[in-house]
């Protein structure tokens, strides 16, 4: 069982920027894809951004492309989303997820994290 704790959120004004982390608890880390997901009130929690295992490969949703950037360090178990040019759009419930699989990832991770607010204002 993977734990994975985020941390980073809170409040920013548009056009700011955040820095999200994630924490997790398995030795085994550095073999699994890891992923963002958000969700806004009202609405689906939708796919954000992954990172393959070795971090030499990543994908973003179209929304986010130029200004969000997954990274990993795999020495200190922890994944990164570095949020730049933050829009109102962005706010949201960012929750951090896990699977051994980048494909699977996508749709139906394995772990998830419990989730840390992201509000940006006008």
């Amino acid at each position: 069982q993977v734990q994975l704790v985020e941390s980073g959120g809170g409040l920013v004004q548009a056009g700011g920027s955040l820095r999200l982390s994630c924490a997790a608890s398995d030795r085994t880390f550095s073999t699994y894809a890891m992923g963002w997901f958000r969700q806004a009130p009202g609405k689906e929690r939708e796919f954000v951004a992954a990172d393959s295992w070795s971090g030499n490969y990543a994908v973003y949703t179209d929304s986010v492309k130029g200004r969000f950037t997954i990274s990993r360090d795999n020495a200190k178990n922890t994944v990164y989303l570095q949020m730049n040019s933050l829009k109102p759009e962005d706010t949201a419930v960012y929750y951090c997820a896990a699977h051994q699989s980048i494909r699977v990832l996508r749709t139906t991770p394995q772990y998830w994290g419990q989730g840390t607010q992201v509000t940006v204002s006008s």
